[in-house]
């Protein structure tokens, strides 16, 4: 079969044409089969007064009058057939006008039909992976077709968006890898192109890489967990929020003591959530280790959990220097670190809290941020509580209740 028989406006024109051929032909068959029956059934035949003159014997004129019958039925069926074979022609002519018409006809409104499909696949030809930008901004009714273009320009948006995001990843990805790696490289070329350098120059230099690699390591670690919680694909089991807290705080009682603070946790058992118990435990995770981080040797780090009407919470409340006002809508972007307040070596990757509010949202859910300058901060993140879980007694709250999200995300 050609390859243009296979396009739609073809066969939206042979369909049409077909359809109105064949009902064109059945009017016209319906026609001529009751004209038929009615010409077979017509008399022609009919009674005619006859007058006669004649002359008698007597030579005067005798008028009678009689009446006879006239039998022409040959002549009528003669006039039948004729009239039948007529129409006949005329109807097999008018239907080979109407199928050429019907083509042409059809031809228009099929072109008419599938010009915005031409219109959908010129612009999508037209795309090029570098640039989204390009819409289809259909007019007209607002009819199937139309629907169609509209639902590509959004899916065209979103993947336009997708594509800025992750340009705009990889440039901010490659600025955090560039700068440990021209760390090591400084350091290494100071100490190999010294001559006089001694053991103990060889050791810090070798310090510094160390601290640098750990710090690689953690922004690769922090770049897979990015990467696995920025897609959709959360778990939905039930989870207690008081055994994430419970987890947590126990594996931080080391790093805690070890840095002179006292670690408190409380959370009341029977917070229940539907969502990813490894995801909401890496999101704590994230606030914790943050917290110890950057909380003064001597103070506390507590972390809570509690419930509030519809809505359990979990948050995790330091004393450290606290988040300048100005900060404070920063620190969940991507790459993101507090200027000040921390030593080099111990910076986090900048996408920790980035993490957290992808696992919150990922939830219906949200993270806020409670934070005052030289007294401290508080994180907690807000979640949907299960509705056929139980009423746990509420624990004391780490966030005022001006706090509590009014709309599901």
């Amino acid at each position: 079969m050609p390859a243009w028989m296979g396009s739609i406006r073809v066969r939206l024109t042979l369909l049409y044409s077909v359809l109105l051929f064949g009902l064109a032909a059945l009017v016209v068959a319906g026609v001529y089969v009751a004209l038929s029956r009615d010409l077979d059934d017509e008399p022609v035949s009919e009674n005619i007064n006859v007058t006669q003159l004649m002359v008698g014997p007597d030579g005067r004129v005798i008028r009678q009058e009689r009446t006879v019958r006239a039998q022409i039925s040959g002549l009528e069926h003669l006039v039948n057939e004729r009239a039948l074979e007529k129409l006949r022609n005329y109807s097999f002519a008018s239907l080979g006008v109407l199928f050429v018409a019907s083509l042409g006809v059809g031809w228009l409104v099929a072109g008419r039909v599938v010009r915005p499909i031409g219109r959908i696949t010129d612009v999508a030809n037209d795309i090029q992976a570098t640039d989204l930008s390009r819409r289809i901004a259909l007019g007209g009714p607002d009819d199937e077709l139309k629907e169609l273009a509209d639902t590509f320009d959004a899916m065209l948006g979103r993947l336009d968006h997708a594509f800025d995001a992750q340009r705009r990843f990889i440039q901010d990805t490659s600025h955090e890898l560039r700068n440990p790696l021209a760390v090591m490289r400084t350091n290494l070329d100071v100490v190999l192109s010294d001559p006089d350098a001694t053991a103990d120059d060889l050791r810090e230099a070798a310090g510094v890489v160390a601290r640098t690699v750990d710090r690689l390591t953690h922004l690769v670690d922090d770049l897979l967990q990015f990467a696995r919680h920025g897609a959709p694909t959360f778990a939905h089991e039930p989870v207690d929020l008081a055994d994430v807290v419970g987890e947590v705080a126990a594996e931080f009682a080391g790093a805690a003591a070890d840095r002179g603070l006292t670690l408190d946790s409380a959370a009341p058992p029977g917070l229940w959530v539907v969502g990813d118990r490894v995801a909401l435990r890496q999101a704590l995770h994230n606030l914790a280790g943050n917290a110890i981080r950057v909380a003064p040797a001597g103070t506390s780090v507590r972390l809570a959990a509690g419930r509030d009407g519809g809505w359990t919470w979990m948050a995790v409340e330091d004393r450290g220097p606290g988040i300048p006002e100005a900060e404070r809508d920063l620190v969940f972007q991507r790459f993101w670190r507090k200027a000040r307040g921390e030593d080099a070596g111990e910076r986090g990757s900048g996408l920790g809290l980035t993490i957290v509010r992808q696992v919150a949202e990922g939830h219906n859910g949200e993270v806020r941020l409670a934070s005052e300058e030289g007294r401290g901060s508080t994180f907690s993140i807000w979640l949907p509580a299960a509705p056929d879980g139980p009423t746990p007694v509420p624990a004391a709250p780490l966030v005022p209740e001006e706090t509590v999200p009014t709309q599901v995300g």
